[in-house]
């Protein structure tokens, strides 16, 4: 049986039956062209549904779904944007920050020059990994003995158009001797490169930010989402220096 995460309201309530006392439910849903719009709850009034509480209800929803990809509100704050984006990681959907649209991005561009970019950022990044390849088995060894665990780190971050996905990064968060070396010597970001071959990253670009510096970004600053996301500024740039709170609307 095909379970649908766009249930019809009509099915739950009717608009003047509105259950005032429940304040559990957090967001609304609308179904738009094979897109699941996340909103904010001030929107649009809907009853809780179970499934947006628990991560495996809603991942099987998600897989059972004919959603095709999902756009949430980044106004919903990072914990949720979080709980959907691993939903929608394991039910293997994509999931999509709403942001403004760029005067730039929206500027036709060739399709032959966008495919030599993202070929010449490939090849690049193939070499840089396969001679790169020897520092990076040294540093996950330094990394087992340092301390137990894990030698990456996979954090949340922003992508093209507000795509969300996990950047992978050596683990700095214990900062132990090793940790704060690799740091040092701009080490840690060298994982990325696979995010490069993925196509979820640049070599060089303007900015990188994570979803908890993304989601207080202003509107205005916002639009720089809509770029492809580069490892070179996120060893350079120090993206808290130039965070904004959020003072409009998204959606």
């Amino acid at each position: 049986m095909t379970i649908s995460i766009i249930p019809s309201l009509e099915h739950y309530y009717n608009g003047n039956e509105l259950n005032q006392e429940n304040q559990s439910a957090y967001c609304t849903l609308k179904w738009r062209r094979g897109q699941l719009l996340v909103k904010s709850i001030k929107q649009v009034n809907q009853p809780d549904i179970p499934a947006l509480h628990d991560e495996k209800s809603l991942v099987e929803c998600l897989k059972h779904s004919p959603v095709s990809l999902v756009r949430i509100d980044p106004k919903l704050g990072e914990t949720r944007l979080k709980f959907w984006a691993v939903a929608c990681e394991q039910a293997h959907k994509p999931i999509f920050l709403c942001i403004p649209s760029s005067q730039k991005n929206s500027q036709p561009i060739s399709l032959v020059a966008w495919w030599l970019k993202r070929i010449f950022d490939w090849i690049l990044a193939l070499v840089l990994l396969l001679v790169m390849t020897p520092v990076i088995i040294g540093s996950i060894l330094l990394l087992r003995v340092d301390s137990p665990g894990s030698s990456f780190s996979h954090e949340w971050h922003v992508g093209e158009r507000g795509k969300l996905f996990r950047a992978i990064k050596f683990r700095t968060h214990n900062m132990t001797f090793i940790e704060r070396w690799l740091c040092k010597r701009r080490l840690h970001n060298l994982p990325q490169l696979l995010n490069v071959l993925r196509g979820e990253m640049r070599l060089f670009s303007s900015h990188c930010w994570t979803l908890e510096d993304a989601v207080r970004l202003s509107l205005v600053a916002q639009k720089q989402l809509n770029e492809l996301p580069g490892i070179k500024s996120g060893w350079e740039i120090d993206s808290e220096s130039q965070l904004f709170h959020l003072d409009g609307q998204v959606m």
